[in-house]
């Protein structure tokens, strides 16, 4: 049987890795201890309130069209969707997002110098 961790732990997983759990849990008004027992699925409490403050700091990004930050579930619906012809403004939306440096990477997409994006 095979269990997936959730979305909000692999986002805190992936941000303890870039910087560090005590930065992590600075970030997010923890205790580097608490954040440390989340991570390594001992913590004794309910991981609710942890989770609700990780998918709010972790999984979002300022959308530069919008001026606002967004889920990045939204952006790469936006960004990786197919052309919107039947509507101008989302459209316009949809262009902007593919010049947009923080444009998700598709699957088979690969962004190098010889294939921009």
């Amino acid at each position: 049987m095979t269990t997936t961790e959730p979305h909000w732990l692999a986002l805190l997983r992936r941000a303890a890795a870039a910087s560090s759990i005590g930065q992590l849990a600075k970030r997010m008004g923890y205790s580097r201890t608490t954040l440390s027992l989340v991570l390594a699925g001992k913590y004794p409490g309910d991981t609710r309130h942890v989770a609700r403050k990780a998918l709010a700091l972790l999984d979002s990004c300022h959308c530069p069209w919008l001026q606002q930050d967004i889920r990045q579930a939204d952006c790469r619906a936006i960004a990786l969707a197919q052309a919107p012809t039947h509507h101008p403004g989302k459209l316009a939306h949809w262009r902007a997002c593919q010049h947009c440096p923080q444009r998700p990477q598709g699957e088979g997409e690969r962004h190098d110098a010889n294939h921009p994006a």
